[in-house]
């Protein structure tokens, strides 16, 4: 045998994956040669820098989180040993009979943080702080070192995401996992009142396996009850995944539970199904010795197209496969097995659908950025050019002239540079104006205007009762919110019309070359908030009506609303601030050219006073600089073309191994 099928399978989620972090590092490399050319050619002022900072963090810190999604017993744990840990030789993820994962679990890379596993208690539930405070707080964490070349060691440490612990009921009712009101959703109790919750609240596993350390992140989710529980997994970390691979039991199709999860957590009027996959998986359990393979076949075939109808989904998202099954042919290399377990399939489904339109929103957001930034040093060369342009016009014009007109026209340039310098106070007094105008932007995107209307919705939320009128009150909030982004644009529009006034004026009387860049579109951050919105509002359904009488996890509900909304206001204001630096280094840069400009004349006129042949020298050195710039120039096209039309390059298997 010449090697496996899924190392023959080109389209595997991990070879699209491997390729996608190939192409992440050749694009880090060549931003890398451009900042360093284009500083040494002193194009980089301080909207270039931050542009390219922007497009290097935005490249190098891009993660895919594909979140697993199921109830409890159906194989969700085996399928992500199968697709990203079969290299190990064995499990990883806790996933025998009884030993599952039992709180939310995150695997991804920090190179800043060594190998381990770190554990949020569940009793944080019991305290306000939402999920993304708790990050930051990693004192309160409970760290297991990890020791990724020891498969045995990884896998003991990681059972811990599936430790319970015995509470009475009244500890299980205030954690979330016991409800009076829905008797069938709460765990059992044993004779003394006594049940078993998760030990855990929240699970950060960080290790360099190859995939992870090219951004992926996996998200495990445990069942309904916990799902439910956690109102930031629901609002915030599930509505944020680039995917959804949800998880169904191939012997059983369709549950009511399953059924709970989809429609409650995993489809909204935002998101679609576009990127949602449906696994049937255990198809095992329906290979039948006394059927035919065909039979076999038209058995599942048939339980695809019921699921696929029962949720709305194309039949092709919903793909049936055997994860024990999968995962043994890996570590056996039995290619045979592998086949039937159909695992390769849905590695090609999540390569094709994921990968590549995860590459397709990144390729397109940096061409954006790379346009912005070839621009932003194209002016600079074009201002050197103008100004060349200016000096070649008047060092012609001296020709044949005595050192009576010359001398007067070293008089002129001098007194221009005296008239240009004293200017400083009109150009100050413009700055003042739109420094006045952003403050009043920043104001209404920053985190104190933020702040205040979640502690609004918060006291609304804490008012005495059932929360019969939770929605409008939601709606009252984002409804300020909206209004705040729309002001905030407005007042963008104003700062515009008034550089544009302020840099024609400026061009007319100093021949400055300025041009206000168009200001941010705020129209999409808008829209950003509608998506928050749906996703919250999905959640405040009838079923949620109870939890939300309870104050706290109201609170907790906010807090989780808060993390969301502080990401796209500080994605607003960072435009914002972007826009700010692009106009003040627009009118900088050219101030800094005419200043160096003024002293290439007054040079000029010196060494044509000094040597009969300084004129035809100097008008020489012009042309050669003119053949720099075009040079400048073509480079600067060649370069930040090689990051726009960048190809995927090829990898070789010692890059995969050493990636």
């Amino acid at each position: 045998m010449t090697g496996s099928i899924g190392d023959r399978l080109a389209t595997s989620f991990n070879e699209q994956f491997d390729q996608h972090g190939a192409w992440r590092r050749e694009f880090a490399l060549r931003l890398k040669l451009l900042a360093e050319w284009m500083k040494d050619h002193e194009l980089l002022d301080a909207a270039v820098e931050e542009r390219l900072r922007r497009l290097e963090s935005q490249v190098r810190s891009d993660k895919v989180m594909v979140a697993f999604v199921a109830e409890f017993s159906r194989g969700k744990s085996e399928l992500i040993n199968a697709i990203f840990f079969a290299g190990y030789g064995r499990r990883i993820m806790p996933a025998s009979a009884g030993r599952t994962t039992m709180c939310p679990t995150e695997l991804g890379y920090d190179a800043e943080v060594p190998p381990c596993l770190r554990l949020l208690p569940i009793e944080t539930r019991l305290q306000p702080q939402a999920l993304m405070e708790w990050r930051t707080a990693p004192e309160k964490w409970m760290r297991v070192d990890l020791d990724v070349n020891d498969p045995a060691q990884l896998a003991q440490a990681l059972e811990k995401v599936a430790e319970v612990r015995k509470v009475s009921k009244d500890e299980a009712r205030a954690l979330g996992f016991w409800h009076d009101d829905t008797p069938d959703d709460n765990p059992m109790a044993d004779a003394d009142g006594i049940v078993e919750v998760p030990k855990w609240r929240h699970a950060l596993i960080n290790i360099a396996h190859p995939l992870l350390k090219q951004g992926l992140v996996i998200l495990d989710t445990p069942g309904l009850n916990a799902i439910g529980a956690e109102p930031e997994l629901t609002v915030s970390l599930i509505p944020q995944a680039h995917a959804v691979v949800f998880i169904l039991a191939a012997d059983t199709g369709v549950t009511k539970s399953d059924l709970s999860i989809w429609r409650e957590h995993l489809v909204t009027e935002s998101s679609g199904t576009e990127s949602r996959l449906v696994v049937l998986n255990k198809i095992d359990t329906m290979w039948d010795a006394l059927s035919t393979q065909e039979q076999v076949r038209a058995q599942i075939d048939r339980q695809r197209a019921t699921s696929a109808s029962i949720l709305g989904l194309p039949e092709e998202q919903v793909i049936a496969v055997s994860a024990q099954k999968g995962l043994l042919a890996k570590v056996n290399r039995d290619d045979r097995l592998l086949q039937a377990s159909q695992l390769p399939a849905l590695e090609a489904a999540l390569g094709h659908g994921l990968m590549g339109q995860r590459q397709k929103i990144l390729r397109g957001a940096v061409a954006g950025g790379i346009n912005d930034l070839r621009h932003e040093a194209g002016r600079v060369i074009n201002i050197r050019r103008r100004d060349l342009a200016e000096q070649m016009m008047e060092l012609k014009g001296l020709r044949g002239k005595n050192a009576a007109v010359i001398q007067h026209m070293r008089t002129r340039i001098e007194q221009e540079q005296g008239e240009f310098d004293s200017s400083g106070s009109k150009i100050h007094a413009v700055r003042s104006v739109h420094l006045k105008l952003l403050r009043e932007v920043f104001g209404l995107l920053g985190t104190a205007s933020l702040k205040s209307e979640l502690r609004q919705l918060n006291e609304a939320l804490r008012q005495p009762g059932i929360k019969l009128g939770v929605k409008k009150a939601y709606a009252e909030t984002f409804d300020r919110l909206q209004k705040n982004i729309a002001r905030a644009a407005a007042l963008n529009g104003e700062i515009h019309a008034m550089l544009t006034g302020t840099f024609r004026q400026l061009n007319a009387e100093f021949g400055f070359s300025l041009q206000a860049p168009k200001e941010p579109d705020l129209a999409r951050y808008g829209r950003d908030l509608e998506l928050v919105q749906r996703s919250h509002e999905q959640y405040l359904g009838v079923t949620n009506v109870l939890k939300l009488a309870q104050p706290e996890f109201a609170d907790r509900l906010v807090r989780a609303l808060g993390t969301r909304l502080r990401v796209v206001y500080e994605s607003a204001l960072g435009e914002v601030e972007l826009w700010n630096k692009s106009s003040a280094s627009q009118l900088d840069a050219q101030l800094r050219e005419r200043r160096r400009n003024f002293v290439r004349r007054i040079e000029a006129i010196e060494r044509i006073q000094q040597a009969a042949s300084g004129l035809d020298e100097r008008i020489g050195e012009i042309h050669q600089h003119e053949a720099a710039l075009d040079g400048l120039d073509h480079k600067l096209l060649e370069l930040t073309g090689h990051l726009v039309d960048q190809p995927v390059p090829a990898q070789t298997a010692e890059d995969r191994l050493t990636a």
